[in-house]
């Protein structure tokens, strides 16, 4: 059933009514189409409407074929230009709610993922007075290659678009603008480091949270520029689709970068130094097993982190996921995004059993998903999990049964 318009601060978009009473308003455009002259451009605000807009289904999304991914979310891909846009999930689209609010950006190396995808739906955060927003943003050549003749980092600038969106929209959708917390997974998790220590994200979110973030994923700047020698925007202007992806497969990897000017350091630096911007609260983890025994891309840099942090007073929460799934693609390994279904606490959805085994432990789903709930909510996950300090160095361990771990 169709929603009553909320208004936006470009125009009243109208949602869908879900049996269990919350809502969701799909697709809403947080910038124009990145195309003809902006295919390059820093993100543009939309045009203003004045009728309803239907916002019942998902947006187009950038991830424009099927990501021969290593994992089992499943994340669609949906044609269009239009993809700088995002969803929001919410229990009452009422501005006296002020509730707390998660946004959440998708992984996939940065060349993949999808914000459509239903691992990623707001309902259980939804039911536990959390409203959640969920992010599209452009990919590969487009979203982060370095050209001389276009700004630098223009996906940092679409989750930044985004989050200004947020931050002006979200009241109207039952959320309070001053109690929002940002979150990602794998590339998505990078984003979050990333924000943290962007200055221009400073008053746009009071937390994060930051899963299976890999140090691949941060670019050094003489990297960055190297795999662009040559090219340009203008050159690049008209390339089709194919040709873009061709090229992004011979110019990998991709990933944000310290520009000097958006970002102004390299990103681990800034966050272990504990700069400014980098020291609101953060919880982060790494799952057992990530993409076998190549552990130091995922655990080793997130104890240095929470480490780092710790060292510098800045409130730190670092969870390990160990329980192993019984699916036969990963029996026996608490695999990379392995995570998501407890966390969202979305058990039942498509691709779980593949990824997980036909009965992953509600009990787990409840206190991990409780957890989010609860930094999201009050910045602190809850008496069980206390900070990871220089002399506790507590670890969350979710498994079955979870525990209290010392690293």
């Amino acid at each position: 059933m169709s929603t009553a318009p909320v208004r936006t601060s470009l125009g009243p978009v109208r949602g869908q009514r879900r049996a269990d009473g919350t809502l969701r308003f799909l697709g809403i455009p947080y910038a124009r189409p990145p195309i003809g002259p902006l295919r390059f451009a820093a993100p543009v605000p939309p045009r203003p409407w004045t009728e309803p807009r239907d916002a019942t289904g998902y947006g187009p999304t950038a991830q424009r074929r099927p990501f021969a991914a290593v994992t089992t979310v499943p994340e669609p891909s949906i044609p269009g230009d239009g993809v700088l846009n995002l969803n929001v999930f919410t229990p009452a689209a009422d501005r006296a709610a002020a509730l707390p609010v998660l946004v959440w950006i998708h992984g996939g190396g940065f060349v993949a993922g999808s914000a459509a995808s239903p691992w990623y739906d707001g309902a259980a955060f939804n039911r536990d007075g959390v409203v959640l927003v969920s992010i599209g943003y452009r990919l590969g050549v487009e979203g982060f290659l370095h050209l001389p003749d276009a700004p630098d980092n223009r996906a940092v600038r679409d989750w930044l678009a985004a989050l200004g969106w947020v931050r002006e929209n979200i009241a109207a959708f039952g959320g309070d603008p001053d109690r929002v917390t940002i979150a990602g997974q794998s590339a998505g998790g990078t984003a979050v480091q990333t924000l943290l220590a962007t200055p221009a994200a400073e008053g746009l979110f009071r937390a994060a949270i930051c899963a299976s973030a890999s140090t691949t994923g941060h670019l050094d700047r003489e990297t960055a520029y190297a795999a662009s020698a040559g090219l340009t925007a203008a050159s690049l202007q008209n390339a089709s689709i194919e040709q873009l992806l061709a090229l992004e497969d011979r110019l990998r990897p991709f990933g944000p970068f310290p520009d000097g000017e958006l970002i102004p350091d390299p990103v681990r630096d800034a966050l272990l130094a504990g700069a400014p911007g980098t020291r609101k609260p953060l919880m982060l983890g790494y799952t057992t097993h990530e993409f076998g025994d190549v552990e130091q891309i995922f655990r080793s840099p997130a104890l240095a982190l929470a480490q780092g942090r710790a060292q510098a007073g800045c409130p730190t929460w670092l969870y390990e996921f160990g329980w192993p799934a019984t699916a036969d693609r990963f029996r026996g390994l608490a695999h990379h995004c392995a995570d998501l279904p407890f966390a969202f606490d979305l058990l039942a959805a498509p691709g779980v059993p593949e990824a997980l085994g036909a009965r992953p432990p509600q009990a787990l789903a409840d206190e991990m998903h409780g957890a989010w709930v609860r930094f999201v909510a009050d910045l602190d996950p809850g008496a069980s999990w206390p900070c990871h300090t220089p002399s506790s160095r507590a670890v969350r361990l979710w498994a079955d049964p979870s525990a209290l771990l010392t690293v």
